[in-house]
């Protein structure tokens, strides 16, 4: 049985060895570099960090299917800019890990943004750009609109992300219901088991679904699947989209943060928003401007899918820099 401890170790190790990844095609970098963890509420997260410790802070976070590689390039480019650039493993993927056996296996959305606050005090940071995609933009959106004196800017893909249960309730047409397939998929024990035995097959096949035009290699896949042998992913993830169809309880001490989250507060920090393929008829952002009520842009990265940041890495970090100086 590979216990929490050896777990960790290993996932940290074969990051650190530049021989697992190197000749890797896709992308400028093929190693995120050292792996750093600190206690952070719930859990001892993992995370990389680049730049100089002086610098303005941008805090990226990423997705499901996914992991810090999808800010493998975004990293340096900002660190070069002289950002200082904290990238985590988010609850249930790679190296981080719980603290306690007894914490709930749990992924509503604000118990996810809870713990990226509690990383921000442990590392002593008090305001950062908060750019993300998938999981990682419901957050960001979330810390902008609960706590946006710790949000300088926002840069976050696909629109106004915070879940209100009571609407998720409402069906959509069919051809939007088919996207969320997986979702259904989740909600059954022949999903749970589907997806617990047939992890990485899965996500690769996510990956192919969220991005038709990204021409990723066995190498870049593998480097993000490792994050998906966490002992607490497949339960994460089942959470996570059970929770947000109402088929799964949150828990009672998270009750305020999801009543103000229901009432779908308006989100006042500096912010660019981005619309890729993956959004199809939202692409432009019409139908969640007016949720975002201070200095706003929103741009267009026709040709990219989902995983943004990976796919467009240079045109990523443009809107974060630009995203500071709104």
């Amino acid at each position: 049985m590979i216990t929490r401890r050896r777990f960790t170790q290993a996932v940290a190790a074969s990051l650190a060895v530049p021989g697992l990844t190197a000749g890797v095609a896709a992308g400028e970098h093929s190693s995120l570099g050292p792996v750093r963890h600190v206690d952070a509420g719930d859990v001892r997260m993992a995370y990389v960090e680049y730049g100089t410790a002086r610098g303005p802070v941008v805090l990226l976070l990423h997705g499901w299917p996914y992991d810090p590689c999808s800010y493998i390039d975004v990293g340096p480019l900002l660190a070069a800019r002289g950002y200082r650039v904290i990238v985590p493993y988010l609850r249930g993927f790679g190296p981080t890990v719980f603290r306690s056996p007894d914490t709930v296996r749990n992924a509503q959305q604000s118990a996810v943004a809870l713990d990226v606050i509690a990383l921000m005090d442990a590392l002593r940071i008090d305001r950062a750009v908060i750019g993300g995609y998938d999981w990682g933009a419901r957050t960001a959106d979330v810390i902008a609109a609960l706590w946006p004196s710790r949000c300088a800017a926002l840069v976050s893909v696909s629109g106004y992300l915070i879940t209100n249960l009571a609407a998720n309730l409402n069906p959509l047409k069919p051809a939007a219901e088919y996207g969320w397939w997986y979702q259904f998929y989740f909600a059954t024990e022949r999903g749970a088991a589907g997806y617990r035995e047939n992890t990485a097959e899965f996500n690769r096949l996510i990956w192919r679904i969220a991005s038709p035009t990204w021409d990723f290699d066995d190498a870049t896949y593998a480097r993000t699947a490792a994050s998906f042998t966490n002992p607490d992913h497949v339960a994460i993830v089942l959470h996570n989209y059970r929770w947000r169809l109402g088929l799964a309880p949150g828990e009672p001490r998270f009750d305020e943060y999801e009543r103000l989250l229901a009432a779908t507060p308006k989100i006042a920090v500096p912010t660019i928003k981005i619309g890729s393929d993956f959004d199809g008829p939202n692409i432009d952002g019409s139908s969640y401007r007016s949720m975002f009520t201070g200095r706003y842009e929103h741009r267009v990265f026709s040709g990219i899918g989902h995983n943004v940041p990976q796919e467009a890495p240079r045109d990523f970090a443009k809107a974060v820099v630009d995203a500071s100086r709104l």
